[in-house]
């Protein structure tokens, strides 16, 4: 708003931190400005004439408005002071000087805060200074001022309070002006010779099968019906029907609870317009009609309808309602989708061009205009509402309809919980329907694209690798329809797609397994997808292409492989040639005399050589069976060509089975190897074994066998050996030169095994618990197998150990002597060192603490008990700690006074020797419990299930003090009183019997007197001050010494509290009025002597209660009944009460109610009677006076017609008026006290005339 046009006599524009020049508005224009410009914004300017508060933290509007409301908090604060000094009548010298510092302040201090438009200069400060001054010294030395009336007007509006005697605040208009005591009014109309009403509650009223009867009320007041007469007009033909209730149900007419009415209701069972007709009385006279329509329609109903109950996924629910009712209708309905369930409703349903009066406002006459018979709008209509929704999610769908409501508000309910008032019906199935929303299938082909054709042997078939998915559906509901379209490989286009010959086939499946077989080579592709319920859709790929390769062939060529020695054919060499689509598998049959059987060679090409060399001789033949490639499978093979024959005689031949890996031998022990021959036995066999440059032949003949096995002596030496096949020979007498050799190692020496040291030595003591690594020597090689055991375990059982290194470790965590028994390395057996083959293996010994000195304490259970002490002697014990050094020893020091809660302290020393010194905590009172629970040393941690705690008592007495129950106390006697010794209560705690020592000293003494008491048996002591150390003045008491039965003392120090005894005179308190009685709202006034201020103690319904008085008078206002009675009083210079018993007898004011204190209407006939209750509180006789005023009409105001006065001994008094007009109290008066709002009136109109 900082851009809009200011008129020339205007206030300038805020500052802003803007750049826009402060003369210039938005649009450019210039203004004049009585403020000096802002400044350039150069950070000197700002920083001198910005406000304290940046504006863009509160804006300089905000500022202003927070000032002014400071100063309004300030004025009003200052007229509350004003007018405490009016309500005590006095002046203060001490206020006009607050608020001449805080006018100061303020005024001096606003400029300071740069706020715009209130940066004033210091002169103009001055003068409201003074300003302010004088009007301080106006109001706090209480100066006439000219506007004083106005003021005191307003103070009191707002501070006119006082104290009651139930020392609360109250307003004393609010106790004289109470509207509580004179409530109720009764109106009194005289009406006509009676009337007649249908129906006033304006109930709905509808007929149906199930509800087939509804009762109109008829209402007749102040009279007897005799002849009834109804007038139904039927919806449907406009026709009058005139309807006469019988005798029996004119005579059915009873009371209802108003005794001047009776009701009548009438069985109405069709339905139409009913109206009165006409209504006579007994006295043959025509009734009063009060016109107004009833309709009785035909309850509301509908129907639901659909075509079917299975849906798709988005589909539009197509749901239609048929509504019947009297319209405008409305329908509301419940829509339950799964679990979800949501309530919607359709207002206002009726047909096009409808026209009722039913469609505005309700109108208390009739709904048929005069002249008028037309009734056709009440009929029933049967609407269709049509419901189209978009049905997501999928699942379980219920429409319901749950409450019809027609035109004149009747309901029909078919839900569960119906309210009063409305039709409940069962809710049928043509109420509900339901959907199935079903998901969308999906298809697509998988394994099959333009890229990776289907490649099938001729006349075969194959699956389409269709993917069929449902999602939602169980497995056993998975039907559905695949349609797709074929053309013939031939007929494609050359861009690879459908040609002109196209054909489309469909293949219905039960389940979502069923896949369709094809055969014929080419492109199909799928078109379409069908589920039971739905159509679904095709996503890529959708295309796949199937093709027939051509069948696999095979060519063989050969070629004789002969020996050189006997010159025989000893096998073939075979060239295969093949077709097809690699890889390839061929299968071919090997036939002897001895039988035959299949082999197979696998060719990952198109050509492989294949060489068959059989190891026994015979003759052979080669029969090659079928062959597989990618696409066909067992492809059988026929022709001469494939079938080779040979007769094979092959040479002796002989080889070293030879072991994986290194063979490596023990030494004395031999070594042992198969030989595999082949030839015609039997066999000459001929081996060397060669080391160090030695050799030794050994010859082998008559082997009958295919495998031989070479077994060495045992070999005595290590090192590295060869055994080698020199020659074969067999039956046909050619020896064989073999090659065969094979080398491996003999070990030197056998393994060995023995234990280390550890410092020297095969034993170690170690701490207990700890793992124990036993150091072993082994010689050999990894890995070790060692067998050991301990030979102070009772099991005996063997233990075992797995080496990997020369220098290996046995871990053990158990005491006892441990023997190796056996060892062997990864392949030889060992032997063991016997000694080096035991190691002992024991623990240090666990620390202990004990009490060094038991004589000077006694066992208890447990634990030990020290003598008992006094609080805050010295005593220490002494404990022997057994073990390595250093100790470390904590414990619990658990302290338990004789009054509260316990409390536990950890403490914890360090000891470098075996003897240890405990100070004994003795610094409170109570029973000391020391428990040792954790001790370790230089080799062991504490461990709390090996160590049993020392416990150690001790039980240190409270030493003894004395303390006045109330410390420096000034206890103030009064002058008669000092006839009797006075008590003063001292508190002791110990064990009694106590003994006391008490300073008494004078004022004007500078030496006390001391008075001793002995055997003080309790702990609470009235000390009485004997006469002989009490005069005139003030005494000081102290308590010197206090001794319990333990022994133990303490001395009281210099400056300990004390009390003082003084003696003063006693005030005095007079009533003002000597009346005993008084009312509620009256102020009941007393004066007192003494020096003020004082202490008015007194009792108010039964409390004791307690009052102060800066003045000489003490005023209460009486805000509630009750026996008010002064006690005592007391001022500030004694302290002392006097007692006194001077009652007042507060009486409730006297109340009146008329009709129950309620607004009644009475309606009579003409000369009729009305009775008019009375209800008096208070205390009887009671006088009264009442008005009867006009009956206010509107526009008009009441006119009093007449003021009567009566009396009455009792608390209530009836009074019978025939006369019309309205009946109010205006005054009470009991046997105490009176009340009338007419002199309240007259009092608040003079009060505000005065002021």
């Amino acid at each position: 708003m900082n851009g809009t046009p200011r008129m020339r006599s205007s206030y300038p524009a805020t500052p802003r931190s803007a750049q826009q020049s402060p003369n210039t508005t938005q649009d450019g224009s210039r203004v004049r400005s009585p403020l000096p410009n802002l400044p350039d914004g150069s950070p000197t300017a700002a920083s001198s004439s910005s406000p304290v508060i940046p504006v863009n933290l509160i804006d300089a509007p905000s500022q202003r408005m927070y000032t002014f409301a400071v100063y309004g908090l300030l004025l009003v604060w200052r007229i509350y002071d004003w007018w405490q000094l009016v309500e005590e009548e006095t002046t203060s010298i001490g206020l006009f000087l607050k608020w001449s510092a805080i006018d100061s302040i303020f005024l001096f201090g606003v400029p300071y805060l740069r706020i715009p438009w209130l940066e004033w200069s210091e002169t103009t400060s001055v003068v409201a200074g003074i300003v302010h001054a004088v009007l301080n010294i106006m109001l706090m030395f209480r100066i006439p001022l000219p506007i004083e009336g106005w003021l005191l007007f307003v103070a009191k509006t707002v501070f006119d309070r006082e104290m009651s005697i139930s020392e609360n605040s109250v307003r004393p208009a609010s106790i004289l002006h109470n509207a509580s005591l004179i409530m109720g009014k009764q109106i009194i109309n005289i009406l006509p010779e009676g009337s007649v009403t249908m129906n006033p509650d304006r109930r709905p009223f509808c007929v149906d099968a199930v509800h087939p009867v509804v009762h109109i009320p008829l209402y007749f007041n102040q009279t007897k019906p005799k002849l009834v007469e109804l007038l139904r007009i039927d919806f449907d033909t406009n026709a009058n029907e005139t309807i006469v209730l019988s005798q029996k149900e004119v005579n059915s007419a009873h009371k209802t609870l108003d005794d001047n009415l009776l009701l009548i209701n009438y069985a109405a069972k069709k339905p139409g317009l009913y109206r009165l007709l006409k209504i006579v009385d007994r006295t043959k006279l025509e009734v009063q009609r009060r016109m107004s329509d009833t309709l009785v329609v035909n309850c509301p109903k509908a129907v639901v309808k659909s075509m079917a109950s299975d849906k798709c996924l988005g589909d539009l629910s197509d749901l239609t309602m048929e509504i019947e009712g009297t319209p405008p209708l409305k329908v509301v309905y419940s829509r339950t989708a799964n679990s979800d369930q949501s309530v919607h409703h359709f207002q206002s349903i009726q047909p096009e061009n409808f026209a009722s009066p039913l469609l505005g406002s309700t109108r208390a006459g009739t709904l048929v205009v005069a002249g008028s018979q037309d009734v056709s709008w009440g009929r029933t209509h049967r609407i269709t509402v049509p419901l189209n929704e978009s049905m997501i999610p999928s699942g379980r769908w219920l429409y319901s309809i749950d409450e019809i409501h027609d035109a004149t508000g009747n309901i029909a309910n078919f839900s569960t919980g119906a309210d009063d008032g409305e039709h409940n019906y069962p809710k049928g199935a043509h109420l509900e329907q339901a959907f199935t929303v079903h998901e969308r299938p999906v298809a697509r082909l998988t394994g099959c694209d333009s890229r990776n054709p289907l490649m099938v042997a001729n006349g075969k078939s194959v699956q389409l690798p269709v993917q069929y998915l449902s999602p939602g559906r169980t497995p056993d509901d998975t039907s559905h329809t695949l349609i797709w379209k074929f053309s013939p490989l031939d007929t494609l286009t050359k861009s690879g797609d459908h040609g002109n010959e196209v054909t489309f086939e469909e293949y219905s499946a039960k389940t979502a397994h069923n896949i369709p077989a094809i055969r014929a080579p080419g492109l199909y592709t799928l078109t379409g997808v069908k589920s039971k319920f739905c159509d679904g859709e095709i996503k890529e790929p959708a295309s796949c292409l199937l093709l027939n390769p051509p069948e696999p062939q095979l060519s063989v060529t050969a070629e004789n492989i002969n020996d050189k020695c006997a010159g025989n054919s000893i096998g073939l060499v075979v060239d295969l040639d093949l077709i097809g689509t690699p890889p390839f598998v061929v299968r071919y049959e090997i036939a002897t005399k001895s039988g035959s059987h299949m082999e197979s060679v696998r060719v990952p090409g198109l050509r492989h050589q294949l060489e068959l060399k059989p190891k026994d001789a015979g003759r052979f033949k080669y029969q090659f069976i079928s062959i597989d490639d990618a696409v066909y499978k067992g492809h059988q093979l026929g022709g001469k060509d494939l079938l080779l024959e040979q007769d094979v005689k092959p040479p002796a031949s002989a080889h070293l089975r030879r072991p994986s890996g290194t063979i490596d031998a023990c030494i004395e022990e031999p070594v042992e190897m198969n030989v595999e021959l082949s030839g015609e036995k039997p066999f000459t066999l001929e081996y060397e074994l060669v080391h160090d440059g030695k050799r030794k032949r050994t010859k082998e003949t008559g082997i009958e066998t295919d495998v031989f096995k070479i077994q060495t002596d045992p070999l005595a030496k290590g090192g590295e050996y060869s055994l080698a096949l020199t020659s074969i020979q067999d039956k046909t007498g050619c020896k064989i030169f073999l090659n065969s050799e094979v080398k491996f190692t003999v070990r030197r020496q056998r393994p060995k095994v023995s234990f280390g040291h550890i410092e020297g030595r095969h034993k170690t003591v170690e701490v207990e618990g700890r793992q124990v690594d036993l150091p072993l020597r082994l010689s050999g090689r990894s890995p070790w197998t060692i067998k050991y055991r301990n030979m102070n375990d009772s099991s005996k059982g063997i233990l075992e150990k797995t080496a990997r290194s020369t220098n290996d470790l046995i871990r053990v965590n158990q005491r006892g002597t441990y023997e190796i028994l056996d060892v062997s390395d990864d392949q030889c057996p060992g032997t063991v060192d016997p000694t080096a083959s035991i190691f002992e293996v024991d623990w240090f010994p666990r620390p202990q603490i004990k009490l060094a000195d038991t004589a000077v304490l006694v066992p208890d259970g447990k634990k030990y008990r020290k003598r008992e002490v006094c609080e805050g002697d010295i005593d220490a014990v002494e404990v022997n700690l057994i073990g390595t050094s250093p100790y470390n020893v904590k414990y619990q020091v658990r302290h338990k006074p004789e009054h509260g809660s316990s409390s536990i302290q950890n403490k914890e020393f360090e000891a470098a020797l075996g003897l240890a010194t405990i100070s004994m905590d003795t610094g409170k009172a109570g029973t000391y419990e020391y428990e040792f629970s954790e001790l370790s040393d230089g080799l062991y941690d504490h461990e709390a299930r090996k160590f049993t705690s020392l416990v150690l008592s001790q039980r240190v007495n409270r030493k003894p003090s004395a303390h006045f129950v109330k410390p420096g106390q000034s206890y103030k006697y009064c002058k008669e009183e000092l006839a009797g010794d006075e008590v003063i209560p001292i508190r002791l705690e110990g064990v009694p019997p106590f003994s006391l020592e008490i300073d008494i000293k004078h004022q004007s003494s500078s030496r006390p007197e001391t008075v001793k008491v002995a055997n003080v048996e309790s702990n609470h002591y009235d000390f009485r001050i004997p006469h002989r150390v009490l005069s005139l003045g003030i005494h000081q008491v102290s308590v010197r010494k206090v001794r319990d039965s333990h022994g133990c003392q303490q001395k009281t120090e210099y400056g300990a509290p004390h009390v003082q005894v003084q003696v003063y005179d006693v005030p005095t308190i007079y009533p003002l009025d000597s009346r005993t009685d008084y009312c509620v709202g009256e102020r009941i006034s007393y004066t007192l002597s003494g020096t003020a201020p004082f202490e008015i103690f007194y009792t108010f319904e039964g409390v004791q209660r307690k009052a102060k008085s800066i003045t000489t008078t003490f005023k209460r206002i009486a805000e509630k009944p009750g026996n008010f009675t002064i006690t005592a009083v007391s001022d500030k210079a004694s302290e002392c009460k006097a007692r006194t018993k001077i009652s007042k007898l507060v009486h409730e004011m006297p109340s009146v109610k008329i009709s129950k204190g309620k607004q009644v209407e009475v309606d009579i006939h003409e000369g009729g009677q009305a009775e008019i209750l009375f209800e008096f509180w208070g205390t009887p006789p009671f006088e009264f006076t009442y008005t009867r005023s006009t009956n206010a009409r509107k526009g008009q105001k009441s006119q009093v017609l007449e003021t009567r006065h009566e009396v009455s001994h009792e608390h209530s008094k009836t009074i019978q008026s025939s006369q019309e007009g309205t009946y109010e109290v205006v005054a009470i008066k009991d046997k105490f006290c009176s009340f009338s709002t007419q002199r309240a009136e007259m009092e608040s109109r003079q009060r505000l005339i005065q002021l």
